[in-house]
């Protein structure tokens, strides 16, 4: 792998390119965005340069999509005619089922294999990417089958992955979006709901001075912006409904019991969730 393409220096573009970088990477790093985004890319040390689409597309032999959902869509439409023959192009999107879909529709002079590294920030842009942001995190790929890691292109990406430090899952695109509905998408709306509701009941700046550090670490998440979340939750939006769902069941359970013992199973199970989620276990 001799050049890369990354298209989209925003958080996880550039964080990907600092940490193939640290990871010994000497090749060309060239970016594709928005001027302030390519000088704050640049500026961070995360790309050697930038390009347009065509350009980096017809030299990189590894094309990384790390846009929003909607814009790797429109990207994956229209790079096939620039790719250099047999590049592996790939993505970072949360959701991987429509994405893939079209990868195997449109991608025919290099190979398209769906990737989800599961890490992130609740702020964007170069400023804030690190090259550690992928380290000791989980980076799904969503092949259509096996046969699609062994390519020589895969395999380097494979290798690259490990080496930035990631820990690499192999999911099909159907499992990933009903798994990830419920450990990410389920997180980010049960955290945005309680900064509402919390919010609207506690308008007066000085009732939340009575809040402790629980407040603040489950309301983390609802820092993130709706831009950035509306094509996830279009894209997934059948899972997160039936995720949804169980997760109002739940709470209507625990209202309903808040004066019987039966909430005690509701906090073992929860806690042993927990204690796994931070033990590895």
């Amino acid at each position: 792998m001799n050049s890369v393409a990354i298209i989209g220096t925003g958080l996880i573009g550039a964080s990907f390119g600092l940490a193939l970088r640290r990871a010994g990477y000497d090749g060309s790093i060239v970016g594709v965005s928005s001027p302030p985004a390519i000088a704050d890319a640049i500026a961070a040390g995360a790309i050697d340069r930038g390009a347009s689409l065509a350009e980096a597309a017809g030299e990189a032999d590894l094309v990384f999509l790390s846009q929003s959902i909607g814009r790797i869509l429109d990207t994956i439409r229209h790079i096939d005619p620039m790719l250099k023959p047999g590049a592996l192009v790939t993505d970072a999107g949360s959701t991987k089922t429509e994405i893939v879909d079209l990868g195997r529709q449109f991608i025919r002079r290099g190979q398209f294999l769906g990737g989800h590294p599961m890490a992130g920030k609740e702020t964007r842009g170069a400023s804030s990417a690190e090259a550690g942001l992928f380290r000791d995190r989980t980076w799904v790929l969503t092949p259509d089958g096996p046969e699609e890691l062994q390519t020589p292109a895969a395999r380097d990406l494979i290798s690259w992955v490990r080496r930035i430090g990631s820990n690499l899952v192999i999911l099909d695109c159907v499992q990933h979006d009903r798994v990830v509905s419920l450990t990410s998408h389920l997180a980010q709306l049960a955290s945005t709901a309680l900064a509402s509701t919390v919010g609207e009941h506690l308008i007066e700046k000085r009732f939340l001075k009575v809040a402790g550090p629980g407040l603040v670490d489950m309301t983390r998440l609802a820092l993130s912006s709706y831009d950035l979340w509306r094509d996830i939750l279009a894209t997934n939006s059948e899972h997160i409904d039936r995720a949804l769902s169980q997760y109002v069941q739940e709470l209507e359970h625990i209202r309903e019991n808040l004066r019987t013992r039966e909430l005690q199973q509701e906090f073992a199970r929860g806690a042993d969730l927990a204690r796994k989620l931070r033990t590895g276990e």
